[in-house]
Order: structure tokens, then sequence, then C-alpha cells
């Protein structure tokens, strides 16, 4: 048996950056400060490559959309999505593109709670901090291959505090009823894309 890959989490420390877009870098070390530059001036120049920032819903929804293209695929959660949850994706992306309207253009168009499905599905498959960390990893590439600004780096920061959060909450709760074998990682699934 191959041993499964591992993923690194994109760095998540103490950068927040409020519903306005607005940069707070307070309780930045040195180091994390020129991280911070770096990828601003990363930022500047994806902005020169013509990649605007999230102005829009329809943004939102172009986001939501290619990052879910992508993590269908994903061999680490695609069956997250496509297996446990069934995810329907023509009723799912509007609801998920109000979450992110809300949080980036601050629509107020998202309502409900966001963790109660996850922890449905962690009810049916547990999800491990793996899990989370390919998450982030999808989404984070897909906002950087698609816009470039503060608001992208929003969707970022937002996605890394949501990830953390929820992790740490399902921690707390039972997996599902049957328990799965001890693996040392993640397994690795494949899978093609869901039949029409």
């Amino acid at each position: 048996m191959s041993a499964a890959p591992v993923v690194k989490c994109p760095d998540s420390r103490d950068v927040d950056i409020d519903r306005r877009g607005a940069l707070v870098a307070a309780r930045l070390e040195a180091t994390d400060a020129e991280k911070l530059a770096a990828s601003l001036v990363r930022n500047s120049d994806r902005m020169s490559e013509g990649l605007h920032d999230i102005a829009s819903r329809a943004d939102c929804e172009r986001l939501v959309r290619a990052f879910y293209g992508r993590a269908l695929e994903d061999p680490i959660i695609g069956f997250i999505f496509v297996d446990v949850a069934k995810l329907d994706l023509e009723a799912h992306v509007p609801r998920i593109t109000s979450f992110w309207e809300t949080i980036l253009l601050g629509a107020r168009s998202y309502s409900g709670g966001a963790f109660r499905p996850h922890a449905a599905l962690h009810g049916k498959v547990r999800l491990r901090e793996g899990h989370f960390t390919q998450w982030l990893n999808v989404w984070s590439h897909t906002v950087d291959d698609l816009f470039a600004g503060e608001r992208a780096e929003l969707a970022k920061a937002h996605a890394r505090r949501v990830a953390q959060a929820f992790l740490a909450r399902l921690q707390h709760l039972p997996a599902y009823a049957e328990p799965a074998p001890q693996t040392p990682g993640l397994t690795v699934t494949l899978h093609g894309p869901r039949a029409r």
C-alpha cells in the first residue's frame, strides 16, 4: 500500500481582512509582515496581468463554479462532494454564491448556518484536517487563478478561518456510526466526472 500524499496548508497566521476589504495586519512579526508585503506585490503583479478583484455577485458565482469544477474531481476531497454529499451543484451554487457575496461584498444575501451541513457530512464520513487542508489549497489556487485584489485576499483569509473553526468544532462531535479502519493518512480516491 502506497503512502498517502502530504498536502501543505497555506500560512494562516494572524492576517485578518475585514468585510470592507481593508487589511488589518496587527500582531504581525517582521517575517509575517514581509510575507504580507510579498503577497501584495504578487497581487499587484497579477492585477497588471489583467486579473481584477472580486466586485460582483457574478464574480462570486464564477469563483464558486470554478472551485467546484476542481473540487468535484479532486482525488482527496472529490468523493466527499460526489459520493457522500451527493451534491446537487445547480441547487448548491446559488446558496454558496450568496455566502461569499455576503462575506466579500457585504450583500447580506445569505441566511442560515454554514456549519450544520458540514456536521451532517462528518456524521457520514470523518472530515479530517487533511480534507480541510486540501479544500483550502483548491480554494486558494482557484481564487489566485481568477482574481487579484483585497477581496480576493479576503476570500482566502476567510476560508482559512472557516476551515480552522469547522475543524475545531468537528473534533468535538462524534463521527459516523461505524469506526473506519485506522490509516496513517488520507485515502486518495480516483473517480471521473459524474454521469449526466
